[in-house]
């Protein structure tokens, strides 16, 4: 920059002095003062800080509302309220990648068949995060670690009766951590495309918590005997223990496989289809009985700011025992959950 400057007042001061003289003279130390600014050497923009993290945030809410006054056809006032969150953010540089991922959605329902009462209609909070290293600059396949957790915020109840106070009482059915997934698996990952990949980890270690003592039995806890009297009279005051002293225990562990595959179809700008499918096999305990969960997410955006939606949810766990009325029993069955939303949405995406 200091040598710009030293060129250009010595080519104004050229010129200047040439003005002084004649005409022709002024003419061509003004051509001399051009050529010689043309010729300065000029510093070099400073190159950007490169930056490895692509970040997004999506937000949703959504609220449904049906007032009824005189209707002859029947029916109740309900409010129904739902909201979510996914955020990402994703790191890759060389290599080398780390992927995360956070989903989180809270809804509930007031009627007034049942005043005074909120019921949830859906609550969930899923964590995924993965560390990955390429074999090779032009290869589909990567070392992985990865380790996710599934859970939920609230307590969960059905069958509800009110008492003669005017209370509402349900049965619980679950609730923050209980269940609880946590899995962390070392394997590889193949990525053929942009849009789907799967991750195989023969190496899963898999914690179940269940931390509400009630529930503890109709999520497979293993068993386990009070070594002490003040142990099992805290078994007891939490209603988790038999008259034999055996108690079932708040959280197991379970060694095995775990296959993730993901993929996600972008029809247009506007519409997309994202499925996720996770099996996992225990190999100390029955490896032939797959947990399964399979997710599903349709997306139509269709403005700005709208959107709707379709997600769906199917468990199967081997160890989780469900009440059938069919056959007054709990036993062991496959779990559906389907969710439609139109949602007022804000999307902040491809952020750096």
């Amino acid at each position: 920059m200091k040598k710009t400057l030293i060129v250009i007042t010595l080519a104004l001061t050229a010129a200047f002095t040439a003005l002084a003289q004649e005409a022709p003279t002024a003419q061509d130390a003004a051509a001399a003062a051009a050529q010689a600014i043309s010729e300065a050497p000029q510093d070099a923009a400073p190159a950007p800080k490169p930056s490895y993290w692509t970040k997004s945030l999506v937000i949703d809410l959504g609220l449904n509302q049906t007032s009824l006054v005189d209707w002859a056809a029947g029916g109740y006032n309900t409010v129904t309220l739902n909201s979510g969150l996914d955020a990402k953010a994703d790191y890759a540089k060389g290599l080398a990648s780390w992927n995360n991922r956070l989903q989180m959605q809270y809804g509930f329902l007031y009627s007034a068949e049942k005043e005074g009462l909120l019921q949830k209609s859906t609550d969930r909070l899923y964590l995924e995060s993965k560390f990955g290293y390429n074999i090779g600059k032009d290869s589909k396949w990567s070392y992985t670690a990865a380790l996710d957790f599934r859970t939920q915020f609230s307590d969960n109840l059905d069958s509800y009766e009110k008492d003669s106070e005017g209370v509402w009482h349900g049965t619980l059915k679950s609730g923050l951590l209980s269940p609880a997934y946590v899995n962390l698996g070392l394997g590889m990952d193949w990525k053929p495309t942009s849009w789907f990949n799967v991750n195989i980890a023969p190496l899963t270690g898999s914690i179940v918590i269940v931390d509400i003592p009630q529930l503890r039995k109709n999520y497979g806890m293993e068993l386990g005997v009070a070594e002490d009297d003040a142990e099992y009279a805290s078994a007891v005051a939490t209603g988790d223990a038999t008259k034999f002293g055996v108690y079932y225990r708040p959280a197991k562990f379970q060694f095995g496989a775990q296959l993730k595959a993901n993929a996600k179809a972008k029809v247009n700008d506007n519409l997309s289809l994202e499925t996720q499918l996770v099996l996992f096999s225990n190999y100390l305990k029955n490896p032939q009985n797959l947990r399964v969960n399979w997710d599903n997410k349709l997306s139509w955006q269709l403005t700005k700011f709208f959107k709707f939606g379709l997600d769906t949810w199917l468990i199967y766990d081997p160890d989780v025992l469900i009440f059938s009325a069919k056959d007054n029993k709990t036993v062991q069955r496959i779990q559906f959950k389907e969710f439609i939303t139109f949602n007022f949405t804000w999307t902040f995406g491809g952020k750096k």
